[in-house]
């Protein structure tokens, strides 16, 4: 079996499990307590604290415990909205092609009274600098642009655009799950103001994320009735999951180079084997994207059916399209990129990791180019396509 889905989460790591595992069993105190078995699991939790503020290029204080990505972008966006309203400035800039995180949370707002411009994502999955300068406003309380896309994989211009709000003293966040632990992300070098990340798109635990919060922005409540992490996010911290998230985060960190070269490897073994696969295009720009993330479109054929078969063939990857919301709508990302609704239907998304090897990949590409052969063989749009009663488009 060939794990290519580490994008939608990884495998925890041997040490992150045994730091969680451990510390379950000798620091389970509520670190709120001010007994012994408390104060064990207070400074635990701090020193995981600084271990993950350390990675980022950030303060201890400014780190804040999340159940996870999809929170932390709430918050965020939540505190930079109150506090643009409270100077009278209710319009958020994005893009089309974010986390759903992200844009429920701008439809929320949106119908709160707060206007939400989504500027263009390029053919090549990048978004323009220049077109978010030019797209801010007077009232424009905050810049929202993702690090790396979750599903094309292509990293965004961040520092640029950081730099860019800064100038314009108009708060920046990035969600940036995909990217923390697989690129560099310096939050002070990048002028971002919150960022948002999940552990376990790092070899960490599910359920336990972090939002960093630079100093001097009050940061928003999302859930009320406790004192913990200073006050902005109630509920009795979980100390094991803190712990192996910032065990998984040091890690990836001191593996990231060596990672990222053997990955941007095999990617790129990925992409010209699936190349040559006719009628079939890569999704967004070949340099500037993740090092482990492949996204194809292959016309003629529809993504579930790809998937299911390929997971009959041993590989597990996903696809770009919204199959398991039960929704017939193919990727927002895909569509976001300029991709027509017949093709961003037959999209695959590959996100291979540090254990996938180079006969990993080409197993990969032979059991692909197999599928979309056999499915091709009996689908009525490859059949118009193929006698000229439709054009081709890849």
């Amino acid at each position: 079996m060939i794990y290519a889905d580490n994008a939608a989460t990884t495998k925890m790591s041997p040490a992150a499990v045994q730091t969680m595992v451990s510390l379950m069993q000798e620091a389970w105190g509520n670190p709120s307590s001010l007994y012994a078995h408390g104060q064990k699991a207070k400074e635990i939790l701090e020193k995981a604290r600084g271990d993950i503020a350390t990675a980022i290029g950030a303060d201890s204080r400014e780190i804040i415990f999340t159940s996870g990505g999809s929170e932390a972008d709430n918050q965020a966006i939540l505190t930079a909205a109150d506090i643009g309203a409270k100077k009278g400035k209710k319009h958020i800039l994005s893009s089309a092609f974010e986390h759903h995180a992200v844009l429920h949370a701008l439809k929320k707002l949106e119908r709160q009274g707060y206007e939400v411009t989504l500027v263009d994502v390029h053919e090549n999955g990048l978004i323009v600098p220049e077109e978010v300068e030019a797209a801010i406003r007077e009232d424009t309380c905050l810049v929202t642009i993702m690090y790396a896309n979750n599903e094309i994989g292509t990293i965004q211009p961040i520092r640029e655009i950081g730099r860019i709000c800064r100038e314009k003293g108009v708060l920046f966040h990035t969600d940036a799950v995909q990217a923390v632990g697989h690129i560099p992300v310096d939050v002070g070098e990048d002028h971002i103001d919150m960022l948002s990340a999940s552990a376990h798109k790092f070899h960490g635990p599910k359920g336990v994320g972090f939002l960093y919060r630079k100093k001097g922005i009050p940061a928003s409540v999302l859930i009320e009735g406790g004192a913990q992490e200073r006050g902005r996010r109630a509920g009795t911290e979980n100390v094991p999951g803190v712990a192996a998230m910032a065990e998984a985060l040091k890690e990836s960190c001191a593996n990231m180079a060596r990672s990222a070269a053997q990955m941007t490897a095999i990617r790129d073994r990925l992409i010209e084997g699936l190349r040559a696969i006719p009628h079939s295009a890569l999704n967004g720009d070949a340099v500037k994207r993740l090092p482990g993330n492949v996204n194809f479109c292959f016309e003629g054929i529809e993504g579930e059916s790809l998937l299911l078969l390929l997971d009959d063939k041993g590989v597990q990857a996903s696809s770009g399209s919204a199959c398991t919301s039960g929704s017939l709508d193919p990727s927002h990302v895909l569509l976001a990129i300029g991709r027509v609704h017949d093709v961003a239907h037959g999209s695959l998304r590959l996100s291979i990791g540090e254990d996938t090897t180079a006969l990993d990949a080409d197993a990969i590409v032979e059991a692909v180019r197999q599928t979309v052969e056999y499915l091709r063989g009996f689908s009525p749009i490859w059949r118009d396509l193929t006698t000229g009663k439709k054009p081709f488009i890849l």
